[in-house]
């Protein structure tokens, strides 16, 4: 009987745990943080750093849902308008100098939603 309790205890604090952050949404800082690295290549050009790629790929991770990708989506077009410099260009292409395949463009005008 024990053993049972003990397992139910742990089925339950699995589901407290999990379901959280299941729904958890993606938010802008968490875009920022992930493509802060980023930045100088977009202005300058050149290779982009590693730090860049790595936050590229962790990105495309976090963003599996709709709502996450609309969300990042719309970040990274509001960081693109308050940054100084940002060449679209290089931009559209980063995904792909990462490794990325997304099935849209990177660009100001594309629709989020």
């Amino acid at each position: 009987m024990a053993g049972l309790k003990l397992i139910c205890s742990l089925v339950l604090l699995c589901m407290l745990v999990v379901e959280p952050m299941a729904t958890t949404a993606l938010t802008c800082g968490q875009v920022a943080t992930q493509t802060a690295g980023c930045i100088r290549y977009l202005q300058r050009g050149g290779n982009p750093p590693a730090a860049c790629c790595n936050g590229v790929r962790n990105l495309n991770r976090q963003a599996r849902t709709t709502r996450d990708r609309q969300t990042a989506c719309r970040c990274l077009q509001t960081a693109a308008r308050t940054v100084s410099g940002i060449n679209a260009k290089l931009a559209a292409g980063l995904p792909a100098k990462c490794g990325v395949k997304i099935p849209y463009k990177i660009s100001p005008s594309t629709n989020c939603n």
